[in-house]
């Protein structure tokens, strides 16, 4: 079975375009830290188009946190902006780019926030 977060990955490189992210063009890689070691999600945008691998290059913003905080997230039982406030990730580079992206993940429930791209019930 699939986590969230791999559902929300594999969902977004499946959809290939997002009509929200059609004036933005970068990468965005998460570093997921477990221990000693780090998975990595990269998102690259071009104008909306996207594509995902778990490479560990270069991008133009980097987040970090963990895997659980992550699938929180791609659940939408987190607010990805509450966490970054609270310290629970981390980013380097453009925080615009983290900003943009996380219209992209479902709403936590009892927000007031419309998020309908990605319902609930998906993940």
């Amino acid at each position: 079975m699939l986590d969230a977060t791999t559902r929300f990955f594999e969902n977004l490189d499946r959809r290939g375009y997002e009509p929200l992210l059609t004036k933005i063009s970068g990468t965005l890689r998460f570093d997921l830290n477990e221990g000693p070691q780090t998975r990595h999600w990269l998102l690259a945008i071009d104008r909306g188009r996207l594509r995902v691998s778990q490479e560990a290059r270069e991008a133009d913003t980097v987040v970090g946190t963990t895997p659980e905080l992550l699938e929180e997230l791609a659940a939408g039982r987190e607010n990805g902006m509450a966490a970054l406030i609270r310290g629970d990730m981390t980013v380097t580079g453009d925080i615009r780019l983290v900003v943009q992206v996380d219209r992209l993940f479902p709403a936590p429930l009892g927000s007031r926030e419309p998020r309908p791209l990605f319902p609930r019930e998906v993940y």
